[in-house]
C-alpha cells in the first residue's frame, strides 16, 4: 500500500467516524446514569409494534437523565402517502403543550416586575371589567347571568381557575369565541364578552387561558406575542423548530396528522386553517408546532432551575413556581376521577403529580407534565432527574396507549432509583 493511498483511506475513515459521531452526538450509555440500555431497546421495539399494528404512522421519542441524553429514536413514516421516513427534527402539532411555553414567557415578565401574580387582569385588559357569570354553568343562554364575585387574576389564568372555559365548549362554539381566522385582539374581546362559567378562583376548568395570557404578554412587553416569545424563550433555548406555522423548507418536515377510520389511518385535519400559512390568530394555548429536540431543551431548562447551557432563562425562584401547586384550596381537587384526582396545576402551566396512585402509568410525586390532543406528551421528573418527550400525530390521541406504555417501559429501564 502506498503512503498516498494509506493517507486517503485514513482520511475517509476519519470522516466516517465524524459522521457517525455527529448522528449520535450527546447520547451516552444508559448504564452511565443508572438505566438499562436493553430495557430501552425493548421500549423501541414496543413503539415499532404500535406502528406495525397501524396505530401510528410514526413517532419520535427521547429520554434524558441527569442532563444527559440516553435515548433518541425516530420510527415509522413522516407521511404514509409519500413514504417519507420519520426524521429526528420532524415538526408536530403540539396543541396544549404550547401552554407551558406561553407560561414561561409570562413568568419571565413577572420576574422582571411587569406585573404581580394577584393583579386583576382588568388592569391590563379593561374589557374584562364588567364580565358577568352564568347562573347555570351548563347553560348556553348568555342572558341568564349574575354579577361576578371577585376578579380574574393573572394567577387564575395560569392555573385554569378564572372561570373561562374550553375552546370546544358548546358556549364558546355557539358564540364563535375562538376561531383561527380572527385575531388575538378579537378572541380576547370575545372571551370577555361571554359570561364566565363560574366565579374566579372557585373551580378548575381547563380552557383558553394561555391564549389570553398571550395577549397580556403583548401588553406587558409592548411587543407582538410571537416576537417576545421568539426573542426571550425560543432563541435562547435554541428552539429553532418551534413556530406558529411552517413555511419554506420547514413544510417538508411537518408530520402528517392521521385519524383511524375502519382500522386504517387516514389523513385528517383538526383545523380548517392549514399549518403552512400564517394564521390570523397567534395562539398561546394551542397554536405551536415543535419538535422533540426543542422540547428536550425546554424541559431541561426547567429541570435545571431556569438555566440552559451558560444562559439564565428564568431565575431559580421563578423556575421553582413551575413545580408548586398554584390552585386555590377551594378549587381542589381539580378533577373527580383518574389522574385528575391526583393532580394539581402549577403557575408554570403544568399538571403536577400530587398522588401517583391515581395514575394508570408510573409517575413520581412532584413530576410536572402535559400533552397535546394530537398525540404528543412530555414529563419533567425532578425526583428521578429525568425528561421524557414523545411525539406522534394521530387524533384521537390514544394511539393504542403508546404514550402510557412508553412511560411504563422507561420506568422499568431505571435501575438506580433516586
Amino acid at each position: 500500500m502506498t503512503i498516498r493511498l494509506w493517507m486517503k483511506l485514513s482520511l475517509i475513515s476519519l470522516l466516517l467516524c465524524q459522521i457517525h459521531f455527529s448522528s449520535a452526538q450527546g447520547i451516552v450509555p444508559a448504564e452511565s446514569v443508572g438505566m438499562s440500555s436493553s430495557a430501552l431497546i425493548e421500549a423501541t421495539a414496543r413503539l415499532q409494534q404500535h406502528i406495525d399494528d397501524g396505530e401510528l404512522a410514526g413517532v419520535v421519542a427521547a429520554v434524558a437523565r441527569d442532563g444527559k441524553l440516553v435515548y433518541f429514536e425516530s420510527l415509522g413514516k413522516l407521511s404514509l402517502e409519500s413514504g417519507k421516513p420519520m426524521q429526528d427534527d420532524a415538526l408536530f402539532r403540539i396543541y396544549s403543550m404550547a401552554r407551558e411555553v406561553t407560561s414561561a414567557a409570562v413568568l419571565k415578565l413577572h420576574q422582571e416586575g411587569k406585573f404581580q401574580l394577584d393583579d386583576p387582569i382588568k388592569m391590563y385588559l379593561p374589557e374584562f371589567e364588567s364580565q358577568r357569570v352564568l347562573l347555570d354553568s351548563s347553560s348556553t343562554d348568555i342572558s341568564q347571568t349574575k354579577v361576578r364575585a371577585g376578579d380574574i387574576t393573572v394567577a387564575n389564568l395560569l392555573t385554569h381557575t378564572s372561570g373561562l372555559g374550553s375552546r370546544s365548549s358548546a358556549l364558546y362554539r355557539e358564540n364563535n369565541v375562538r376561531n383561527k381566522n380572527i385575531t388575538l385582539d378579537q378572541m380576547t374581546s370575545n372571551a370577555a364578552r361571554i359570561p364566565l362559567f363560574q366565579d374566579p378562583g372557585t373551580q378548575f376548568r381547563y380552557g383558553i387561558h394561555a391564549t389570553i395570557l398571550g395577549k397580556l404578554v403583548e401588553v406587558w412587553s409592548e411587543q407582538p406575542f410571537e416576537k417576545y416569545l421568539q426573542e426571550n424563550i425560543l432563541d435562547p433555548l435554541e428552539m429553532d423548530s418551534t413556530m406558529f406555522w411552517a413555511e419554506g423548507s420547514d413544510v417538508d418536515r411537518l408530520a402528517e396528522l392521521y385519524r383511524p377510520t375502519d382500522g386504517v389511518l387516514q389523513p385528517y385535519k383538526i383545523e380548517s386553517v392549514p399549518w403552512t400559512s400564517r394564521p390570523a390568530l397567534i395562539e398561546g394555548g394551542v397554536g405551536l408546532l415543535s419538535s422533540v429536540p426543542d422540547f428536550l431543551n425546554f424541559s431541561q431548562m426547567i429541570l435545571n432551575n431556569g438555566k440552559f447551557k451558560d444562559r439564565t432563562i428564568l431565575s431559580e425562584e421563578t423556575a421553582a413556581l413551575m413545580f408548586v401547586n398554584g390552585v386555590p384550596d377551594q378549587a381542589m381537587p381539580i378533577g373527580n376521577r383518574g389522574y385528575w384526582l391526583g393532580s394539581g396545576w402549577t403557575l408554570g402551566g403544568f399538571n403536577l403529580v400530587m398522588d401517583p396512585t391515581e395514575y394508570s402509568f408510573p409517575v413520581s410525586e412532584g413530576t410536572i407534565w402535559w400533552d397535546g390532543s394530537a398525540a404528543t406528551r412530555f414529563f419533567i421528573d425532578p425526583k428521578e432527574s429525568t425528561v421524557i418527550v414523545i411525539m406522534a400525530q394521530v387524533s384521537p390521541s390514544s394511539g393504542g396507549g403508546f404514550r402510557e406504555i412508553f412511560s411504563e417501559m422507561v420506568d422499568k429501564a431505571i435501575i438506580e432509583r433516586r
